[in-house]
């Protein structure tokens, strides 16, 4: 005779109540609030709104979660900034997407304009070089544990591993570049989720196992809203009204300076740079280090390096190191006169940000509704799946970028800053022993590294 087992109870997670609608003024405050606490780059970034929004607060399912940065990790831009955007248009219409992409930026605009006149105007400040001395290995330590966090949810399986694993090798000893590692995985993804479409469900095959937080706002199986669905009508508009912004914010610049002004030519620059590359901050410096210093003369190299430890360790997408080049640029450069230096320079670093996130907003909001139509199509889920099992591996790739720089900033051939290597080490068993949040430990390490700073001044 047959065993009938008795039904699994069901589990303390799967008993909680559904949260509560969330109102736009609610919602504002939020995103504003991961607006300056959005450190460690788009690894840490993305960790940071799983856990508020996913675990946390339950705004949105795992599942849905993951299927909007799948669409945001093979767009040129930053992802973090991005996925932010999608999930407030989601939420709140096209107003809650721009205000969600517009405060995962103004804060750090704010802050890098406000440092980048400290650096311009005062120079090498002792204890701001001992701060940063301390926040670069913590930065490195959040990288890493984001990348941790990221790929123990996305890779479900030894496959998925392996296009990791491929995507690492590829970036670190090849030296591909990234969108080709994006194509060769999309590919993978294609023709895998045809042989093997157990491999390539979102989830890596686990399907709803993957949801772990209770019930969310908006579930796995709740239906799209109203506008939030795709039609050509949408599509038009938003192309329209981005093309019409861009055309206006572009051909004022020229009319008002000419097209060889600083100002219109950096407009022209990063626009170019935020629809040309792809990858993230890291892929898309190289080209604007080329035009900036090398053809433009915005900047020099030195400065261009300074900028980068500034965007470093300041909240929001690393990307906004060209908010830096902007303000130097404008500084320099003297775009509203001598007698205006620091209004020309902060107009310019709001010029070179407009510019550069501008497509982003017109990626989410013409391309989401699409995205949103395309739950449970593996035709389209496979390929996405490939991708951020690839995107894992480059970010691994990142993260030993930090970790190289911050303990041997003078090269292999160097001795190793041993002194970083601690911080680091502390900020690492902090983050993965102790679960410390990302301002204490930001906090912690800065202290320590102004106190090694003075330390060795006294000496």
């Amino acid at each position: 005779m047959d065993t009938v087992l008795p039904a699994a109870a069901p589990s303390a997670i799967d008993t909680l109540p559904a949260p509560q609608p969330v109102s736009l003024g609610h919602a504002l405050r939020f995103w504003l609030k991961l607006g300056f606490i959005s450190f460690g780059g788009p690894a840490g970034q993305i960790a940071i709104m799983h856990t508020e929004l996913v675990e946390r607060r339950r705004w949105i399912s795992e599942k849905r979660f993951l299927h909007a940065l799948n669409y945001c990790m093979v767009l040129p831009g930053p992802e973090a900034q991005q996925l932010a955007t999608y999930i407030g248009w989601l939420m709140h219409r096209t107003w809650g997407g721009l205000a969600a992409g517009a405060l995962f930026v103004l804060p750090s605009l704010f802050i890098l304009i406000a440092l980048s006149w400290i650096y311009l105007r005062f120079g090498q400040v002792p204890v701001v070089a001992g701060i940063f001395y301390g926040i670069k290995p913590a930065v490195a330590a959040l990288v890493l544990h984001a990348a941790h966090r990221i790929g123990t949810r996305a890779l479900k399986n030894r496959w998925l591993w392996g296009i990791a694993a491929a995507a690492f090798l590829a970036i670190f000893a090849l030296k591909l570049p990234f969108p080709l590692i994006v194509l060769a995985a999309a590919l993978i993804g294609t023709v895998g989720g045809r042989l093997a479409p157990a491999v390539f469900t979102q989830g890596g095959g686990h399907g709803a196992a993957a949801r772990r937080s209770g019930p969310a706002l908006i579930d796995d199986d709740t239906p799209t809203p109203d506008h939030a669905r795709f039609s050509r009508a949408g599509l038009v508009r938003v192309l329209a009204w981005g093309l019409g912004l861009w055309g206006t914010a572009l051909g004022g610049l020229v009319a008002w300076q000419g097209w060889k002004a600083t100002l219109a030519q950096m407009g022209w620059f990063f626009t170019k740079a935020a629809l040309l590359t792809f990858g993230g901050a890291y892929a898309v410096l190289p080209y604007v280090f080329q035009g900036a210093v090398e053809q433009q003369h915005w900047l020099s190299a030195t400065q261009m390096m300074d900028g980068l430890a500034l965007g470093e360790t300041t909240p929001g997408p690393l990307i906004m190191v060209v908010a830096f080049v902007g303000f130097v640029g404008g500084w320099t450069h003297q775009v509203l006169g001598p007698d205006a230096l620091f209004a020309g320079a902060a107009l310019a670093a709001s010029v070179v940000t407009f510019f550069t996130f501008l497509p982003s907003f017109v990626f989410i909001l013409a391309g989401g509704p699409a995205i949103e139509a395309t739950h449970g199509r593996l035709g389209f889920t496979a390929p996405l799946t490939a991708v951020t099992a690839a995107v894992v591996g480059v970010i691994l790739n990142l993260a030993l970028f930090f970790t190289y720089h911050v303990l041997w900033p003078q090269g292999f051939g160097a001795r190793p800053d041993l002194v970083s290597a601690a911080i680091a080490a502390l900020a690492t068993v902090a983050l993965f022993r102790f679960k410390v949040g990302v301002l204490p430990l930001l906090a912690g390490c800065a202290a320590a590294g102004l106190a090694a700073t003075l330390i060795t001044a006294w000496r």
